[in-house]
């Protein structure tokens, strides 16, 4: 069970599980909604109180991540509140702007997408895994693939925005792809 009821998030698990033999099933799948209040103070924590609570509703094995951005000229913000940032209705397309807007003058452009995974097994034990990507705030919006703020970050490497990439590449690198990586590698050693 993936605790989430992000579609996207779904989609980008399901892609990089799937492999494995895995299906994903989400919040999304079941028939009365959960809201779970992510009030942790780092990614780590909001990924396990959120694993942690749909694994003592349901008894089964949980994943839960959290994620976001953190801007240097921003002092680390978004961060934790990346999906609430500005509002949790206002739109990624205005988000993403009023940080290149804030960034445009600043000497350090640096940003990174962070992602803490948390896995309760079905008898409790757990595990949280860290995926970090390192890239620049880019100096306009970008790329029509992937979703939040990737249409902002520009990945030296791929001389583009994460937007600007496929959704095989975009994993390959990215903050969840890694994450997931740890797990998958953890999954492998037996545990």
């Amino acid at each position: 069970m993936l605790a989430t009821s992000n579609a996207h998030k779904v989609e980008e698990f399901s892609v990089m599980l799937a492999p494995l033999g895995y299906e994903v099933m989400s919040l999304l799948d079941l028939e009365e909604p959960i809201e779970i209040e992510e009030n942790g103070t780092s990614f780590e924590e909001n990924a396990l109180i959120k694993a942690r609570a749909i694994h003592q509703l349901l008894g089964i094995e949980v994943l839960a991540d959290d994620s976001g951005l953190a801007v240097n000229a921003m002092n680390g913000e978004p961060g934790i509140y990346s999906a609430r940032f500005m509002g949790k209705d206002t739109s990624y397309a205005i988000k993403n702007q009023y940080i290149i807007d804030f960034c445009k003058d600043k000497e350090d452009k640096g940003c990174q997408f962070v992602c803490a995974l948390a896995y309760v097994k079905a008898d409790g034990s757990e595990a949280v895994f860290k995926g970090v990507v390192e890239g620049l705030v880019a100096d306009h919006i970008e790329g029509e693939h992937g979703f939040g703020y990737d249409p902002l970050f520009y990945y030296p490497p791929y001389e583009t925005t994460l937007a600007n990439v496929d959704e095989e590449k975009k994993n390959a690198v990215s903050h969840r792809g890694r994450a997931i990586k740890a797990l998958i590698a953890y999954m492998k050693e037996g545990n």
